[in-house]
């Protein structure tokens, strides 16, 4: 199941839970305001994002910038206590499946949401010549 952690001023989560909508893909919303985020859910973020704090962390964020802290310095422990304390740090929406993480809204990026099979058909469907009049999700008349 898909995970989006989201905050409710985020024109970005807006966007993002419009998307999977639209794709009718299931997810879960976990607003990080509303409830504290826990060591486990913390743990897989920064496990899947491939760039550590710099992937996950606002380093614009007011909190970041007036409490002045290293976060290349903090242990793994202290880094998930800062975020669990500071939810605001967290660059939003963050989404994150079995396999992956993706950060903010990006058109192109989050496809990779799409299940693989339906990302197929919508491929061979634009190989088909007739792709502009063609809508792959029903079925041709004989």
């Amino acid at each position: 199941m898909i995970k989006i952690y989201t905050s409710p001023s985020c024109s970005s989560c807006r966007k993002v839970k419009q998307w999977f909508k639209e794709q009718k893909i299931p997810y879960v919303e976990k607003n990080i305001f509303a409830a504290t985020l826990n060591e486990n859910e913390l743990k897989e973020i920064l496990m899947k994002s491939e760039n550590g704090t710099e992937d996950i962390i606002s380093s614009r964020s007011k909190i970041v910038k007036e409490s002045g802290v290293d976060l290349e310095s903090m242990t793994i422990k202290e880094l998930i206590e800062f975020i669990r304390a500071n939810p605001s740090a967290l660059r939003r929406p963050i989404m994150v499946d079995d396999n992956k993480i993706q950060v903010g809204y990006n058109p192109e990026d989050i496809r990779v949401f799409i299940p693989r099979a339906r990302r197929i058909a919508e491929w061979a469907c634009q190989q088909c010549p007739k792709y502009t009049d063609c809508d792959y999700t029903q079925d041709e008349e004989a």
